[in-house]
């Protein structure tokens, strides 16, 4: 036997050796089911704030929040202006106000969990980047809110700045000859993004010009007119958002010479069903649009979720939605003086297919109406927050569709004064609760915050409503959970790869 073979026999018995240790000084493999992941709060978060309306008569204030007690330590919660389209320094960030800032400076700092910053951006039309770490990084939201006192456009606009994605779904939006729509896509990062944008009306996909591989530069937004793309005027379309290189928030501001202006928000990921919290009460036209995202038709039941339980609109018991196609219908005379919510179900689950959908508001008539957007909305689940409240212009609209739910509403004062204030609800199955919110007083604004506590899922948003010489001003703002927690596998040692 030569030396090679007697130093493998050798390698080889010390391998058995250690491996037959290993074995017998390991526990038992358990045989127990694996844990659950845990749920643990995130320790950053990014928020985008597109550019408001750039017109003479419009003021726009910020207001950040993160919800108190959802751990971590240290850390900071701030927006910057980012790049203008044209390559120009955002600049004037906001001047006066609590927390304003100006030449690039920081806009709206968080000092502390739970307590709501405003900032008087006065009329500086620079998109914002925000990011938040460390124990301001669970639940961190950001509210813009616009006023256009007079012009095209007048009204109140409001928005939560968005979170960063690659695909976007707007049913609701236009190109007719009173509208003028602009989609804003602001890119986070510092490598430029790209995306693309399409166009869907009755008929199916719009041809369009410039529509794909639209360059978003780093730390820029960039608005782009949707009237640019097509030469038709459509009254109803729903625009698709899809990015191909890098991330970008993406929403769509909406100006109506007659019907005054706001933000559409972006619809919850396309579903089988829907839930379109929070109708107001004295709505005086509501118009559904839908688009069917799959192969598929979409064939949905319409029910109004009212105080007292479900109805069915008269009329409109169903809807069909052609695939790959906008459907838009007017529901006239919906509420009937009480406050609703829209819940779309397919009428045969045996083949329902995935659509995505949203509801044009309209309150008040004539010359002194004004109009609001509200999607589709994902469920509150852990939580969810809206900041910019004020008393007696805030109300909370609290959906259980399919089962009774107990909810906690906390509104949380900001650093001028005032103390949280707590409420309990119960909400009943296939109803929809309207309330203003618990009051924390204080001279500013408030925050407030849904935790549901047992039961079913619920759905919310947050209507912020002023009386503008007498044109009833007002916005919707969904409130789907806040992605505060994410969900972390647990990992354990398992000795048994030892003999494998």
């Amino acid at each position: 036997m030569n030396r090679t073979t007697v130093s493998l026999i050798g390698v080889v018995a010390v391998l058995a050796a250690a491996t037959g240790a290993a074995t017998v000084l390991a526990p038992a493999p358990s045989k127990a089911a694996p844990t659950a992941a845990v749920r643990k709060p995130v320790e950053r978060s990014t928020l985008l704030c597109p550019a408001p309306a750039g017109v003479d008569a419009a003021t726009t204030t910020y207001t950040s929040f993160t919800p108190p007690g959802s751990g971590g330590s240290g850390g900071s919660a701030v927006l910057q202006p980012g790049q203008s389209s044209d390559g120009a320094n955002g600049g004037s960030a906001g001047s006066g106000g609590s927390g304003g800032g100006s030449n690039g400076k920081q806009v709206a700092p968080l000092t502390d969990p739970g307590k709501p910053v405003t900032a008087n951006a006065g009329k500086s039309v620079s998109p914002l980047i925000g990011t938040a770490d460390g124990r301001f990084a669970p639940g961190w939201t950001v509210q813009e809110t616009t006023t256009i006192d007079a012009g095209p456009g007048r009204g109140m606009l409001g928005t939560s700045c968005g979170a960063p994605g690659a695909d976007f779904w707007f049913p609701g939006a236009s190109t007719s000859g009173d509208r003028q729509d602009y989609v804003h896509l602001t890119n986070p990062d510092d490598t430029a993004a790209v995306a693309d944008i399409e166009l869907y009306d009755g008929n199916g996909l719009v041809k369009t010009s410039n529509g794909e591989g639209i360059t978003i530069p780093g730390g820029s937004s960039v608005p782009v007119l949707l009237s640019t793309l097509t030469s038709a005027q459509t009254a109803d379309l729903t625009v698709h958002v899809a990015v191909r290189t890098g991330r970008v928030a993406a929403a769509v501001q909406a100006m109506d010479s007659k019907s005054g202006s706001d933000w559409l928000p972006a619809s919850a990921p396309a579903a089988t069903s829907a839930v379109l919290p929070g109708i107001p009460a004295d709505a005086t036209s509501v118009r559904l649009v839908a688009y069917a995202t799959g192969g598929n038709d979409a064939d949905l039941k319409v029910q109004l979720l009212t105080p007292t339980g479900a109805i069915v609109p008269a009329g409109h018991e169903t809807l069909h939605v052609k695939s790959g196609m906008t459907t838009a219908v007017d529901l006239p005379g919906l509420t009937q003086g009480q406050a609703g919510s829209l819940r779309l179900t397919p009428t045969d689950s045996g083949s329902a297919a995935p659509f995505v959908a949203a509801l044009r508001i309209t309150r008040g008539k004539g010359a002194s109406q004004e109009m609001a957007f509200l999607p589709g909305t994902g469920q509150v689940g852990q939580r969810a927050s809206v900041a910019d409240n004020r008393s007696k212009a805030a109300t909370l609209s609290l959906v259980a569709p399919t089962a009774d739910a107990t909810v906690k509403i906390t509104s949380s004062a900001t650093t001028d004064g005032g103390s949280p204030a707590s409420k309990t609800v119960t909400l009943k199955a296939g109803t929809t609760t309207a309330m203003a919110p618990p009051d924390p007083g204080g001279k500013g604004t408030f925050a407030v915050t849904v935790e549901p506590v047992s039961g079913g899922p619920v759905y919310a948003s947050r209507m912020l409503a002023v009386d503008n010489n007498g044109v009833p001003d007002f916005t919707v703002q969904p409130m789907p959970d806040d992605g505060g927690t994410v969900a972390v596998p647990s990992a354990g040692e398992d000795l048994q790869v030892l003999e494998r």
